[in-house]
């Protein structure tokens, strides 16, 4: 906590450089929340922009009661959402999962001697479940993006989210459920 309050004093202060160093070190963490609930990387690049924009303005009222991390999720969160109703009425434009990541993995593993066709088929499963998460309601995509993808404890997810931690433990439950049929199905169809 000495560090975040160290952050947040020198941001509060203006030392210079302070503020881009509080962003690099969270930037991959709001894009994973807003992207995670929005799906449009325009989008999610516009919110993450609004996000800082945020915490600068508010970065304050930062009391240290939890982590920064925490702070800083949760003003996302709450962005993300309110970009969601606000868009309620339209249909949300699915993104399309790219192959160059696969793609670059594979080149990797072909450089480091590993065995393609076992890269491959991990590429697969990859993008199979990447997939498989696309599909999911936004609130259970986010929510299993922090847990597992994140590695984020649960306390952590309700202190950014607002939920209980049994709420979130029930929704990852169900969105498993989801991502186990989801891959299922994908595994007959490949069968």
């Amino acid at each position: 906590m000495n560090a975040d309050r160290d952050i947040v004093d020198a941001v509060l202060a203006g030392r210079h450089g302070a503020f881009e160093s509080l962003v690099r070190e969270h930037q991959g963490l709001v894009w994973h929340i807003i992207y995670r609930l929005v799906r449009d990387p325009e989008d999610a690049r516009e919110l993450s922009q609004e996000t800082f924009l945020r915490v600068h303005r508010q970065l304050h009222q930062f009391r240290g009661d939890s982590a920064l991390k925490s702070w800083i999720g949760r003003v996302a969160y709450t962005i993300g959402l309110r970009h969601l109703e606000n868009r309620r009425g339209e249909t949300a434009a699915r993104v399309e999962i790219s192959d160059d990541e696969d793609g670059a993995n594979l080149l990797d593993a072909l450089d480091s001697g590993t065995n393609l066709e076992a890269a491959h088929i991990d590429a697969d499963n990859a993008t199979h479940l990447r997939s498989a998460i696309e599909t999911l309601p936004s609130q259970a995509r986010m929510l299993v993006s922090l847990y597992h993808l994140e590695e984020m404890p649960i306390a952590q997810i309700a202190a950014i989210t607002g939920l209980a931690t049994g709420t979130i433990k029930s929704h990852l439950f169900r969105a498993r459920l989801l991502l186990r049929r989801a891959l299922e199905t994908v595994t007959e169809i490949s069968a």
